[in-house]
């Protein structure tokens, strides 16, 4: 029997192997969410909902002052944005907690893909609705007020999506450890997650609470992030921006090493 000759992307080293093998494991992923369309749309709906109830509560909770002369939409709509890709990419995990559960995950191990390229995949999966709602979204409030940066808007997504990645990584490695007890993945989740979030200032200005939470939301990443994205959104470029971007980088460096850790200890 003639041995068949390798295929000349799986010779390829480095970035290039792993661009190639995102992009299937992407597609993949993307199929799911392509043959139930009604899941995007009613995710849309939820970030409007939010928006319409919440927004206008918050102008008189807490006063103009603290949004730093913006507006109560411009300055609340960047953090809900956020806030889906937090919940987004932060779940990623439980969805391979379900092919461990059917046996998909290891026949995916088995293929030739780069590790790297399966939480990569994953988290871009999460983060490509996320571009489109995040458009829409902003093209509907801008009868209510909201001011609409096309180009700034575009370079946030794209930090949010780099964000994405190394959380989704964190996610993917913490199904891994936790398999088979789902209620470890979802208490961890769920106790990192809502923390992270207010001490952000998602939600609320941080500026309005005591001076530990200020302390406090120093330490926190996602802070650097939200700010980023209401400087972005403005239609700013400053100091905010840059340290989002480093912020967002530097999670999703921490995350592929975890990550790919974790599926290599997974299958020794």
């Amino acid at each position: 029997m003639t041995a068949q000759p390798v295929p000349e992307v799986l010779k390829k080293p480095g970035l290039g192997r792993v661009l190639h093998d995102t992009k299937y494991v992407f597609w993949r992923e993307m199929l799911l969410p392509l043959r139930d369309p009604f899941s995007l749309v009613f995710s849309l709906l939820q970030p409007l909902v939010f928006l319409g109830l919440f927004g206008p509560l918050l102008g008189s909770a807490v006063g103009a002052p603290a949004f730093g002369g913006q507006s109560t939409l411009q300055w609340f709509l960047p953090g809900v944005v956020v806030m889906i890709a937090l919940f987004g990419t932060s779940m990623t995990g439980s969805n391979l907690q379900y092919e461990l559960m059917t046996g998909s995950y290891e026949r995916i191990l088995a293929t030739p893909l780069s590790r790297s390229s399966l939480m990569i995949g994953r988290a871009l999966k999460e983060w490509a609705p996320l571009v489109v709602q995040g458009l829409l979204i902003a093209l509907v409030c801008i009868p209510f007020g909201f001011v609409f940066h096309p180009l700034h808007v575009l370079f946030g997504l794209v930090v949010l999506g780099i964000f994405g990645i190394g959380l989704g990584a964190l996610s993917y490695s913490l199904a891994l450890v936790s398999q088979n007890k789902e209620w470890i993945f979802w208490g961890v989740q769920q106790t990192l997650l809502f923390p992270l979030m207010i001490l952000s200032g998602i939600m609320l200005p941080i500026e309005a609470g005591p001076g530990w939470m200020k302390v406090a939301s120093q330490f926190n990443p996602l802070t650097y992030l939200v700010n980023a994205e209401r400087e972005l959104f403005a239609g700013n470029v400053g100091a905010d921006t840059l340290l989002g971007l480093i912020a967002a980088a530097v999670t999703a460096a921490v995350g592929l090493v975890v990550g790919v850790r974790a599926i290599n200890r997974n299958i020794s």
